[in-house]
């Protein structure tokens, strides 16, 4: 089907009905599919189970774990395609005789609230495709799995990787699950899990190419072992997940808008690279107690938990010409409401009642400190 517009001399042309639909805003149901924010940093090494990585993606890792990657953000890019971003996998330490319940998973979380108009669970259950860029020395078969945290379900499908060290563009459509409804709230709903990696037993059985309540043999069925030589690289980049059959051109959006996405899960107050820089404004609530209010530059998915690590003197609370060194003592006065923090530290204070500052991370040489606010899924 064709829409008509009319041109520049009045006169009518036809527009193809996809080129229209290519430009519905936020089609790309996955956050920061291009890699290119990476609030935490841009390499992880002994990375540990359910560690975050770059921006909305979560390491995941079972078993004795005697294969290790370096997870980092990168610049190889498949080639005039607009990305300028890759996540790279590279292998540190090798195991090829894997235990059965190992597996190695790199995975992406969507609120529920996200995907109603997806329908799962009725009758008008849409289907979904994903596209994305991938690059790898280890040729072969890949799976990428949906799994409905909600109901226990997965859909597996694989990818194979056919040329070495070379971009290749994947695509994969999944089928509407009429079963099972995602739940309408803020918690996690869907995972979409790139495996590297499995055991035996997840790949036991028969993959699940259509949707079924999850059965560990039937997961990762044919998946390549990554981790079997130092020499593997993986590299993936553009992912992109969106409702219908045909993959979309992947959507670039903003820097601004693309990082506001993910401030929604997770703010630095202080983060590790920050030197010398004012980071949050405060005052003495009493004697011995300095609070520091905040208001976040966005809606947090939930009330957030402080993280925090900061080395002896390396903040600075700066009031009345004088400072006082603050360590890693820092508390929550309550969680907030997602919007707006207070952050207090009762343990180095020793000012005056109704003093003002201002806190600053003082020395470039304590560059791992940081005061975070984690509101993941």
């Amino acid at each position: 089907m064709a829409l008509s517009k009319i041109d520049s001399a009045n006169m009518i042309e036809d527009v193809p009905q996809s080129k229209i639909d290519n430009n519905i805003n936020f089609r790309n149901i996955i956050i920061n599919g291009d890699m290119s924010i990476a609030q935490r940093g841009t390499s992880f090494t002994g990375v540990n189970d359910d560690d975050y990585t770059l921006d909305r993606f979560k390491y995941d890792i079972s078993g004795t774990d005697v294969y290790q990657f370096t997870i980092s953000q990168d610049t190889d890019v498949p080639t005039g395609q607009g990305f300028a971003k890759s996540m790279k996998f590279d292998c540190t330490t090798a195991d090829t005789s894997l235990d059965a319940d190992n597996y190695a998973i790199i995975h992406t979380r969507i609120e529920g609230q996200n995907l109603q108009y997806l329908k799962k669970g009725t009758s008008n259950a849409e289907s979904t495709t994903i596209s994305f860029w991938v690059k790898t020395n280890k040729t072969g078969t890949y799976i990428v799995e949906l799994q409905d945290s909600d109901n226990n379900r997965v859909i597996c499908k694989s990818y194979t990787v056919s040329s070495s060290s070379t971009w290749e563009k994947k695509t994969i459509t999944y089928p509407g699950d009429t079963t099972g409804a995602f739940d309408n709230d803020n918690a996690a709903s869907l995972r979409v899990n790139f495996w590297l990696l499995s055991g035996t037993a997840f790949t036991s059985g028969t993959l699940a190419t259509d949707w079924e309540s999850r059965t560990n043999a039937n997961r990762a069925v044919g998946q390549v072992n990554l981790g079997d030589n130092t020499s593997n690289e993986w590299y993936v980049t553009g992912i992109q997940l969106e409702a219908g059959s045909v993959a979309s051109d992947f959507e670039f959006l903003p820097v601004d808008v693309n990082e506001n996405r993910c401030l929604r899960y997770f703010y630095q107050i202080i983060s590790k690279t920050d030197t010398n820089s004012i980071n949050a404004y405060g005052y003495y609530y009493s004697s011995s107690n300095i609070k520091f209010p905040t208001r976040l530059p966005t809606q947090m998915r939930s009330a957030p938990t402080l993280e925090q690590s900061i080395a002896t003197n390396a903040l600075r609370f700066y009031r009345d010409s004088t400072y006082d060194g603050l360590s890693a003592n820092f508390v929550l006065d309550g969680n907030g409401s997602g919007r707006y923090v207070s952050m207090y530290n009762s343990t180095d204070a020793s000012g005056t009642a109704g003093q003002a500052g201002h806190l600053y991370k003082y020395s470039p040489t304590q560059a791992d400190s940081y005061i975070w606010l984690n509101a993941e899924l």
